[in-house]
């Protein structure tokens, strides 16, 4: 399995970093992909990608972090993506979700990094919370390589238009809770080829650890179980596709 999301490098797994990493790889996966949310924390996601077995870093400036944000960190995503091998650009997008979002700037960031991301030939990661029409729209005016839709939520007919422009849809701790039911179904009946597991840890609990509890990568083998009973289909099958998906959408090293 690969957690083609994950910020471990956040602050509430500081007390246990070591030990989250040990759990992960004990639940069989093969890769964290790593990505960063800000030019501060560009450097402390290289070293942990260096530190850890099976890490993975992306780059980007999250919509969240905008207004801290300035142009010359631009510059430094740039520097940083021709001395660091990243799977993607990330994490990426636009957010409507919160009601004091400066709309103007997250757009100007966001259309930035994605013509950053096509001068790489790199994937993105994105972020399309309450935002996915908008966010469609920007990634129609660039020909990019594809990447991922995090954390997706939206209609069967959204979903199949970032299929159409060579996205995978990322699945994880939202699509275990019983009252999910967009989501289950989406999950349920999407093309499997279309579909990539993820954590977002340590947010984004599944519901066995409730809405306050911490969320970690070793827990996605029973997320995986969840959506592999969804499907009605073996696990093992599962993952095995889920693994290729994520292998295929963002720019893991050649072995």
């Amino acid at each position: 399995m690969i957690d083609s999301h994950c910020h471990l490098d956040a602050p509430e797994l500081d007390p246990d970093r070591d030990a989250v990493h040990a759990r992960a790889m004990a639940a069989g996966l093969q890769g964290i992909v790593v990505p960063a949310v800000e030019r501060a924390n560009f450097g402390a996601v290289a070293s942990l990608c260096r530190e850890y077995v099976g890490c993975f870093p992306a780059y980007g400036i999250h919509p969240m972090y905008v207004d801290r944000a300035e142009e010359g960190d631009l510059i430094a995503l740039r520097e940083t993506l021709q001395r660091e091998q990243a799977v993607a650009v990330g994490e990426i997008g636009l957010d409507n979700f919160v009601p004091t979002r400066n709309g103007e700037r997250q757009t100007f960031f966001f259309t930035e990094q994605l013509k950053i991301a096509r001068e790489f030939e790199l994937p993105v990661i994105l972020h399309v919370r309450k935002a996915i029409d908008e966010v469609l729209r920007e990634l129609r005016k660039y020909k990019l390589r594809g990447g991922i839709a995090h954390a997706f939520n939206g209609s069967r007919q959204q979903a199949d238009e970032f299929i159409k422009l060579g996205f995978k849809l990322g699945f994880g701790g939202a699509m275990t809770w019983q009252r999910a039911l967009r989501i289950r179904e989406l999950a349920a009946t999407l093309p499997l080829e279309s579909i990539v597991l993820e954590t977002d840890s340590p947010d984004i609990p599944p519901e066995w650890r409730g809405n306050d509890g911490r969320n970690e990568p070793a827990e996605l083998s029973r997320i995986a179980a969840v959506l592999a009973e969804l499907r009605g289909m073996p696990v093992a099958t599962l993952v095995a596709q889920t693994t290729a998906n994520t292998r295929a959408v963002l720019n893991f090293p050649k072995v």
